[in-house]
């Protein structure tokens, strides 16, 4: 068994510490990219429901809109709601 002396275990830290920075400056990108995609996912994935949840609301709106058009309304005006906000649609 050979022995450490003081200076290789001096330079066996200094190259642990450099090994461990540049992983851990590695495995910081790694993360930050996960996480931004993580975020996107989770965004999208959010306003894509919102827009599904709603499509009730446009198909009663739209099936007011051709209401008024089959009645031959001449100044059509009707108001629906999207995400809980009323929208005044014609006049």
């Amino acid at each position: 068994m050979t022995a450490l002396t003081v200076d290789q275990a001096k330079n066996a830290a200094v190259i642990a510490v450099v090994v461990l920075v540049v992983l851990s400056i590695a495995s910081a990108m790694i993360i930050k990219n996960i996480v931004g995609k993580i975020i996107s996912i989770v965004l999208f994935a959010g306003l894509a429901l919102g827009a599904y949840t709603q499509r009730a609301n446009l198909k009663d709106c739209a099936d007011k809109a051709q209401t008024q058009i089959e009645a031959n309304v001449t100044n059509p005006s009707l108001t629906c709601t999207f995400f809980g906000r009323d929208i005044k649609v014609g006049g």
